[in-house]
C-alpha cells in the first residue's frame, strides 16, 4: 500500500517522506495533542469551552490499538492546552488518556514532565498540532502532524522551513483531521486491515486492549507559579 500515493491524492503534505515516517515512527512511545484547533476549529463558546468529534475520537482509539498490536504494551498519551477546557478534561478521563495538561502557554515544560514521569525522550513522541504555542514541543519531539487551516499559509511555510513538521493534513482544522492523521499512522505502521478486522469483530486481541485501557488513571496538571503541578480535577 502506497500511503504517501493515497493521501497526497486527497491533498495532504509529506514534508517527510513516506520511508521517513516509517523510521520515525518505530521510534515513537507516545501520542501527544494540542487541543483547540486540533480536535476542533478553534472556536470557543462563552465559558471558554470547545468540542471533538467522534470521528476523532475513534481515530485516536484506533492508532493507540494499532500500537498496541505492533508492540504489545500501551502508548502514553496526553492533550497539552494552553487554555482550561472541561471538554477536554472529560474527553481524556473517557478515552483513557494518561495525562491532561491545561493553562500551560509554555508547553514545552508539559513534555519534559511527561518525559521524566514515563522515562521517555522527546523524540520518542509524536505530536498533533496546528499554531505558535505549540512550536517548543515540535521543535524538539520525534514526529510531528500538523493540522492544516488555509488561513495561515506564511505560518505553515515558517515551520516548512524551520523542519518542524513531518506531515500537513489535507483535512481542515476542525473537519476530521485527526481521523485523517491517526488512519495515515496506522498505514504507516502496516496493520490497518489487522486493526479494522479485530475491532470489527471485538476479539480477544481488541478486548486486552480495552483491558489495559480501562486501567489508566488519568492525571490532571496545571501551572502554579511557574511549576507544573498535579491538580484535582473532577469530570
Amino acid at each position: 500500500m502506497n500511503i504517501e500515493k493515497i493521501y497526497t491524492g486527497i491533498g495532504a503534505q509529506f514534508v517527510s517522506t513516506e520511508a521517513q515516517l516509517s523510521n520515525k515512527a518505530q521510534t515513537i512511545k507516545a501520542y501527544i495533542f494540542d487541543w483547540d484547533g486540533v480536535f476542533n476549529n478553534g472556536q470557543k463558546s462563552a465559558g471558554g469551552s470547545s468540542n471533538f468529534n467522534e470521528v476523532d475520537s475513534m481515530g485516536t482509539n484506533l492508532l493507540r490499538y494499532s500500537y498496541f498490536l505492533k508492540n504489545g504494551n500501551m502508548p502514553v498519551t496526553a492533550v497539552i492546552s494552553g487554555e482550561k477546557n472541561e471538554t477536554a478534561f472529560w474527553f481524556c478521563k473517557r478515552e483513557g488518556f494518561n495525562y491532561s495538561f491545561f493553562k500551560i502557554p509554555d508547553k514545552i515544560k508539559a513534555l519534559d514532565e511527561i518525559c521524566k514521569q514515563q522515562n521517555i525522550l522527546p523524540n520518542q513522541v509524536a505530536y498533533f498540532f496546528d499554531d505558535v504555542l505549540d512550536l517548543s514541543i515540535a521543535n524538539v519531539c520525534g514526529l510531528r502532524i500538523f493540522i492544516n487551516r488555509n488561513a495561515n499559509p506564511l505560518f505553515k511555510n515558517y515551520c516548512i522551513q524551520n523542519n518542524l513538521v513531518d506531515y500537513i493534513t489535507a483535512a481542515q482544522s476542525g473537519d476530521f483531521a485527526i481521523r485523517e492523521a491517526t488512519e495515515m499512522l496506522i498505514g504507516i505502521n502496516k496493520n490497518f486491515d489487522e486493526v479494522i478486522h479485530s475491532r470489527t469483530n471485538y476479539d480477544t486481541n481488541y478486548t486486552s486492549y480495552i483491558e489495559e485501557r480501562r486501567k489508566v488513571n488519568t492525571e490532571f496538571y496545571s501551572l502554579t507559579e511557574g511549576l507544573i503541578i498535579r491538580v484535582n480535577v473532577e469530570v
